[in-house]
């Protein structure tokens, strides 16, 4: 059986929570889960409820119609999300395959409530692992020259496969705004931390000449302005003088995969709130 996610967010005041689990007890609805947050500097609400549609008094279809008159007293901005609708999910990748194998072992695994038709790519080197996990694979090279044509070929792939939400699992090419606009707040990046400290090319050896003590990783929604958009997931490990170079690869690699898995799995639970350019991830 299916349940309802609801994420609301709106000017905080009086009455909200109450008339949100009104409207779940009096249609004879379950809560599952409930969590919520009060932004003070900018007076804002954030919610997200969850409840289960078994013996729930108003159909599927009619929810959402049910529930407006409750937004509209309040000013919500809000979705209705329901748990057995999986995401379509397609993986972009280059030439590091290590998120790319992670996310598919996990997706074998069960561990992403999704389906994953497709990988593209801007170059051979992930073929092997789209055909080892029976996954499409599209090849899309991409030069200066061919940019805004190769793009719009992947804009179709994604159209024709039904694309929900799109992973850059280490993808090596900047997006242009059309595709970044027509999947606002459904791209997800994953990059080591030393963004903008060390920039460019090579920032685990630019690291490692700095003899930092600490790397790390983040996971973000894309936007227009590179790197700079709605944070969802970070994390560190520490760096000793011990370390050699390929250890900083090695445990920055393992930092990516993990920090990425985590943003893919909170986006998936509709657990993720944007908010001007921050986040608010629920329980």
């Amino acid at each position: 059986m299916s349940n309802v996610i609801l994420l609301v967010s709106c000017p905080d005041k009086k009455g909200i929570t109450s008339a949100i689990t009104t409207f779940v007890y009096e249609n004879n609805g379950n809560i599952i889960h409930a969590d919520q947050h009060i932004d003070e500097q900018s007076n804002t609400f954030f919610m997200r409820i969850e409840w289960s549609l078994e013996g729930f008094g108003i159909e599927r279809d009619e929810i959402k119609n049910s529930f407006a008159d409750v937004a509209s007293r309040f000013e919500m901005d809000w979705t209705l999300n329901f748990t057995d609708k999986k995401y379509r999910v397609a993986l972009f990748v280059s030439q590091h395959l290590h998120c790319l194998y992670d996310l598919l072992y996990r997706y074998r695994a069960g561990q992403f409530n999704c389906s994953i038709p497709m990988i593209i790519s801007n170059h051979s080197a992930a073929k092997g692992a789209a055909d080892e996990f029976g996954i499409k694979f599209y090849e899309v090279p991409i030069t200066k020259e061919n940019k805004k044509d190769q793009e719009q070929k992947e804009i179709d792939i994604l159209e024709e496969e039904k694309i929900d939400l799109i992973v850059l699992a280490r993808y090596h090419q900047i997006l242009t705004p059309e595709i970044v606009d027509k999947y606002e707040n459904r791209i997800i990046n994953i990059h080591h931390s030393f963004l903008p400290a060390f920039i460019g090319k090579s920032p685990y050896a630019q690291a490692y000449r700095k003899g930092v003590k600490i790397i790390g990783a983040t996971s973000h929604y894309v936007t227009e302005h590179l790197d700079e958009g709605p944070i969802i997931e970070q994390d560190t490990v520490r760096i000793s003088h011990r370390d050699v170079l390929e250890d900083l690869v090695r445990k920055g690699e393992d930092l990516e995969k993990v920090v990425l898995n985590r943003a893919i799995r909170w986006h998936l639970e509709r657990k993720i709130l944007k908010f001007n350019n921050k986040t608010v991830i629920f329980d």
